[in-house]
């Protein structure tokens, strides 16, 4: 599949992410579907998380800017889990979302895992079951995600860490 024309895409690892730059692409990416756990972390927990050798983040940029991120979790030697995809506000409609989860999966099982999850719920893009089932996956089960908006003073002290 290829990347429509016109667009210039790169795709690069990012092993050592700084927080702010993770905090910003999972807020601009996570934003329209609820994604918050990661905000709520402290510096040390985020940076646990993210720095875990197991953990692996790449970032989409589309014709120079950041445009999205997706970040896989190494389980064990079977099973590597799609933790978090998406684009951000302004790559969507330019015909790259395809492209780029399939990027992604590439990369995941060149490393050859027996077995790739991930999750979505309710909360996710309308048709994000539908995109995982056409490359693959498999439901398993089914779930519905909680709305736990950000409050003020979270907010207040996202806005202190960035």
């Amino acid at each position: 599949m290829p990347v429509p024309v016109n667009i210039q895409t790169a795709i690069m690892r990012a092993p050592e992410i700084p927080l702010p730059f993770y905090r910003y692409l999972y807020r601009q990416v996570g934003a329209r579907w609820q994604w918050v756990d990661r905000l709520r972390m402290s510096d040390e927990q985020l940076a646990g998380t993210l720095n875990d050798r197991r953990n692996n983040i790449s970032v989409l940029y589309v014709n120079g800017a950041p445009a999205g991120f997706y970040e896989y979790f190494c389980e064990d030697e079977d099973t590597i889990e799609l933790s978090h995809f998406g684009l951000i506000e302004h790559a969507l409609g330019l015909g790259i979302g395809k492209w780029f989860l399939l990027q992604a999966l590439y990369a995941i099982w060149a490393l050859n895992p027996k077995r790739v999850t991930t999750t979505t719920n309710n909360l996710d893009h309308p048709r994000a079951l539908q995109l995982y089932q056409m490359y693959g996956f498999s439901p398993v089960s089914t779930g519905t995600g909680i709305v736990r908006p950000l409050s003020d003073k979270e907010l207040l002290e996202l806005a202190r860490k960035s």
